[in-house]
């Protein structure tokens, strides 16, 4: 069964680059995750997990990349 997306990637983007911009005007990384989701309207822990995906694929957090996962599955189906 495959995940519906609510959310379109330009909108978990416009997401992810509000809380880096904003980041620094709140105590803590889940302050503005907290303030911000809403806004956005998805929950919190989504937009964390939005976060975290993209300081993977960046390089920030270790971890497997996105494109990774996607040629992990690609050749899981050959």
């Amino acid at each position: 069964m495959k995940k519906s997306n609510k959310f379109s990637p330009e909108i978990r983007e416009r997401a992810v680059r509000m809380v880096q911009e904003h980041r620094g005007e709140y105590p803590s990384l889940w302050a503005a995750v907290e303030s911000i989701a809403p806004k956005i309207g998805c929950v919190p822990q989504t937009l964390l997990e939005w976060i975290k995906r993209e300081e993977v694929d960046t390089g920030v957090r270790p971890g497997v990349t996105s494109s990774e996962t996607q040629r992990i599955k690609d050749l899981e189906r050959e």
